[in-house]
């Protein structure tokens, strides 16, 4: 093997190494401010708060998404095109698995309400 055919294959490993640990389910973080950086993924993706609070996902891509709560029940949070920001109140304790829905395959995130 060459090397720079050996540098490229190392590469690759490393780069399915990082997308395993974050596709793992790492722990929610502790925020009430999600951003949409340029590529087309939530940061950080999957959050905890607590009941009452107002999480807010701002759009610092240069292309529109929106914000569309999956479960318990499905509705449109709203269409965030980009610099600006979209608001909701999680009242009830339970988790809520949002997404994109213009971006679905890619943009998916959960909200934990304790």
């Amino acid at each position: 093997m060459t090397r720079p055919v050996r540098l490229l294959a190392g590469l690759a490993v490393l780069l399915a190494a990082g997308c395993a640990s974050a596709a793992s389910g790492t722990a929610p973080v502790q925020v009430d401010r999600v951003d949409l950086p340029r590529s087309y993924l939530f940061a950080p993706a999957d959050i905890t708060v607590t009941a009452g609070t107002k999480v807010t996902w701002t759009n610092s891509d240069q292309f529109t998404h929106g914000i569309r709560l999956l479960s318990p029940t499905r509705r449109d949070v709203g269409t965030v095109r980009p610099g600006e920001s979209v608001s909701h109140v999680f009242s009830a304790p339970g988790t809520y698995a949002y997404d994109c829905p213009f971006h679905p395959q890619n943009m998916r995130g959960t909200v934990t309400v304790k």
